[in-house]
């Protein structure tokens, strides 16, 4: 027994470097090796899910791209997610950035999805709009007239000579719009300008931290559902039964949690067993 009670006091002594490869170990494995631990999707997450899932093929929807690199690992797996729901329906997606950074994001996502998995055709099933500075100007000039704001895609070409933009020319002639949103501006605008006066159906995509924020809308019914943070990405995965990044970082961050919660435990055993050493010493 004191052999014993000797291995957790020196056990519990670690070296701090051994402590963080450990937690470096358990975050990078289930990332190249899921786990898949089992995801229940939560209300808001099935309510985007079986918004999109109504969409019918020639359906359009305007997808909104408003975060960078900072806020990529929350977002970027969601979003991914949506644009592998939306053009699996054969849904026409029309994509614009209110962020520089999302054209970036939304090249990547894109070369992913519609070029490498799905073989879209440019022009036909989706285009990318670009970026335009302004913020909520530019959300009331696509409400108002998209050629006041885009004259040209993000390729250069005229909106004109692109054949899925016939008969496109303000936000109420989209079937659906989705905000993936890191911040201002991004969902709580795209609410105000455009989806309550216009009535199209809107959902987003929101960090965590940001959910408490847009959840009013979402209660009052201005936003079907929400998609918080990478939960709501591993669950928007789930629900569409194609695991990816969101999947695996939830995996890695549950794992992580255990054996943090278990550093703990073991931390504070070896100290009880200490004191009571040196008490009865």
């Amino acid at each position: 027994m004191d052999k014993f009670l000797d291995f957790i006091v020196r056990a519990g002594s670690l070296d701090r470097r051994v402590i963080f490869v450990v937690i470096a170990l358990v975050v990078i494995i289930p990332l190249f090796f899921p786990l898949g631990l089992p995801i229940r999707a939560t209300n808001s997450s099935q309510a985007v899910y079986d918004v999109v899932e109504e969409l019918k093929a020639g359906d359009k929807a305007l997808v909104s791209f408003e975060y960078g690199p900072s806020t990529k690992p929350e977002i970027h797996p969601m979003t991914v997610a949506l644009l592998r729901h939306l053009f699996q329906k054969d849904v026409k997606v029309y994509i614009t950035c209110l962020w520089p950074d999302g054209q970036f994001m939304a090249l990547e996502a894109l070369e992913q999805v519609a070029d490498n998995q799905y073989h879209k055709v440019y022009g036909e099933d989706y285009v990318l709009l670009g970026y335009r500075p302004g913020a909520e100007a530019i959300i009331k000039g696509l409400v108002s007239n998209i050629r006041k704001v885009f004259t040209v895609d993000s390729r250069g070409d005229f909106l004109d000579d692109i054949p899925m933009m016939v008969g496109v020319n303000q936000v109420a002639d989209f079937d659906f719009l989705f905000s993936a949103s890191a911040g201002y501006p991004g969902t709580v605008e795209w609410v105000q300008y455009a989806a309550d006066p216009t009535g199209v159906t809107m959902s987003t995509g929101t960090t965590s931290i940001q959910v408490n924020e847009v959840m009013p809308y979402v209660q009052s019914g201005q936003i079907v559902g929400i998609l918080g943070g990478m939960p709501g990405a591993a669950e928007y995965e789930s629900l569409i039964g194609q695991p990816g990044i969101g999947t695996s970082g939830m995996d890695a961050q549950s794992v992580a949690h255990v054996v943090i919660v278990a550093f703990i435990i073991f931390g504070n055993i070896s100290f009880y067993v200490e004191r009571r050493r040196s008490k009865k010493y």
